[in-house]
């Protein structure tokens, strides 16, 4: 059986405060919709159809990576209301509706749901709550069948004790739903026609309502605000570190790590305090992470170390590499096996041969650095002419003296020697010693400048 997705994302989320749409605001370093529509996605649904409506271009353009159908809701006039503006779209014989502010739903709830309503022509996914305060309630007869939802704001004192809340998640045979859909009105409080009006449609069609009752609050929590969005937010952060934890990776504490997008983590990797990941990063067997580290779009092969404080963005490091305390690696950076970074160190546009050592307090851009290589404390790479970006080319086995200025476009070839405090403008020739210094001379009888008393 044939199976479409609606998305109901056209809310503006006033209570956020925020000129972006709410669905937009980020669970994880990603847009909440963005959750879902990958939620959905794992269904392999036929289509997915995503009605929005408060800035739809927006939510169109930063969404425009999800092979999704748009549907434009124009006003916004309730649940029942949205559905109605895709449910013409839809070609599946059964449609699942999502919402795109609940990004915590698990695929395998939906998975239950779905086979529990697959002979039913409606089924809901339902959620046992400590205070279902603004939820609608689940009204059952003796029996425990579903008669229908009564929204908070229409309900009775007697059916505001009920616990047992709609998710507002259903699935429904499509000609079915289209059916309910056509004859929804709005006499209610709030002059909308509500989805939830269609289960006692089927309940009048005499048709029983499937549905499946879910524990976890947080599964099919709604984001209205800011204060619900940052509790989410540490919801998810402590899923995704119990998974590692699980996984067999060690946490110096579960709760401080935050992952804001994919980490791949290998066997016996450690993690500090403090750490946040970003994006797509991979951390290969052995590797350790300091406290306080910001790693983003980087691969870190095996058996490597990085210290405190460091920020590692769009590179590349090598197998048992040592990295830190307090090192940058900007994008393009690229760590060859047993090289170094150390600490107060900028690398960035530039591959660092195996076994080359960068220990302290240099930056090193737009450069190729051999095997071996030692550089000394206070180094740079002058690759910018106020205009374009010059190559700095460093061949194997070179010693580069402390406080040496390299002024690119420029090479220094293998087994070179730069004397410390040289700036160096012209090419260094093989296996010799170049240094640029003035004489040094003493001023007899200087006198240092002092401050005048007032």
């Amino acid at each position: 059986m044939s199976l479409s997705v609606i998305i109901l994302a056209a809310g503006q989320g006033t209570r956020m405060y925020s000129s972006k749409p709410k669905v937009l605001h980020e669970i994880g370093g990603k847009p909440m919709l963005a959750h879902v529509i990958e939620l959905a996605q794992k269904l392999e649904p036929v289509e997915t159809c995503v009605v929005v409506g408060h800035q739809a271009e927006s939510v169109k353009t930063q969404m425009s990576d999800y092979a999704v159908q748009w549907i434009l809701q124009a006003e916004q006039l309730g649940t029942g209301h949205a559905v109605q503006q895709a449910i013409d779209a839809i070609s599946a014989d059964r449609v699942l509706v999502l919402y795109g502010d609940t990004p915590l739903t698990r695929v395998s709830s939906l998975e239950k749901l779905l086979n529990a309503s697959a002979t039913k022509k409606l089924g809901l996914l339902t959620v046992e709550m400590k205070n279902p305060t603004g939820y609608g309630r689940i009204v059952r007869d003796s029996t425990g069948k579903i008669l229908k939802i009564v929204e908070e704001k229409d309900a009775s004192d007697e059916i505001k004790k009920i616990t047992e809340g709609n998710t507002g998640i259903l699935c429904a045979e499509t000609t079915s739903l289209k059916r309910w859909l056509n004859n929804l009105e709005n006499n209610n409080q709030q002059r909308e026609y509500y989805l939830t009006d269609c289960i006692a449609a089927c309940v009048a069609e005499n048709e029983p309502v499937a549905s499946v009752l879910i524990a976890d609050e947080n599964e099919v929590a709604g984001v209205n605000n800011k204060l619900q969005l940052e509790q989410l937010e540490r919801v998810y952060q402590l899923q995704q570190a119990e998974a590692l934890l699980i996984q067999g990776v060690t946490l110096a504490d579960k709760n401080r790590v935050d992952i804001r997008g994919a980490l791949a983590c290998g066997k016996d990797v450690f993690i500090d305090v403090n750490c946040v990941f970003q994006g797509d990063v991979q951390l290969g067997d052995g590797v350790s992470i300091g406290p306080n580290c910001f790693i983003s779009n980087t691969e870190i092969q095996e058996n490597t170390s990085v210290l405190a404080n460091c920020v590692l963005e769009d590179s590349r490091v090598g197998e048992s590499c040592n990295i830190g305390p307090f090192s940058r690696l900007r994008p393009g950076a690229e760590m060859s096996a047993h090289s170094k970074a150390g600490n107060f160190v900028e690398i960035k546009n530039a591959k660092i041969g195996k076994g080359a050592k960068v220990n302290h307090l240099s930056y090193v851009g737009d450069a190729e650095l051999g095997e071996d290589v030692n550089i000394g404390a206070g180094t740079i790479t002058c690759n910018y002419d106020g205009a374009n970006k010059h190559k700095t080319i460093i061949g194997d086995n070179v010693f580069i003296g402390s406080n040496t200025a390299l002024v690119a476009p420029v090479t220094v070839a293998d087994d070179a020697t730069i004397g410390a405090g040289s700036t160096i403008t012209r090419d260094a020739p093989e296996a010799e010693l170049t240094l640029e210094r003035s004489k040094q001379i003493t001023i007899k009888g200087w006198q240092r400048p002092k401050k005048e008393k007032r």
